[in-house]
């Protein structure tokens, strides 16, 4: 809850337009990124991309990234792994499995703003993103 009280004062400070949606664990994201549109109170359109963490309660984030990138619906929406994990491994992992960018989170709020802001100058000012439905 720490990590996205402080991601979403970030994304606020850089004039994030869209809405931003916190699912709890890696079941209620596929949930909503499957069946989005369904569930009272969850925006009505995809997400412009997915911020993923690697260590989710329940489905972890790399079974998420699988699935996502799996399904003909979701496999186009960009995800960006938000992970403490350092591990080349891990990087390796999720790239294979379709990741679009990896982002270490750093421990340091001065930082996390900096990433925050060059990640939503990148994904939604500058590349060209399908349009989801």
């Amino acid at each position: 809850m720490e990590d996205f009280t402080a991601l979403g004062r970030a994304f606020r400070k850089h004039a994030l337009p869209n809405p931003l949606l916190r699912c709890e664990d890696g079941d209620q994201a596929l949930e909503y990124l499957q069946g989005y549109g369904k569930h009272p109170g969850w925006p009505q359109q995809l997400p412009a991309f997915v911020l993923l963490d690697l260590n989710l309660p329940g489905t972890d984030g790399r079974a998420v990234l699988g699935t996502l990138k799996q399904d003909p619906q979701l496999c186009s929406i960009p995800v960006i792994i938000f992970s403490t994990s350092t591990n080349v491994r891990d990087i390796e992992e999720c790239y294979r499995l379709g990741a679009n960018s990896y982002l270490t989170k750093p421990i340091e709020y001065a930082t996390l703003e900096e990433k925050t802001k060059l990640l939503v100058r990148y994904w939604l000012d500058t590349a060209e993103l399908p349009l989801m439905s």
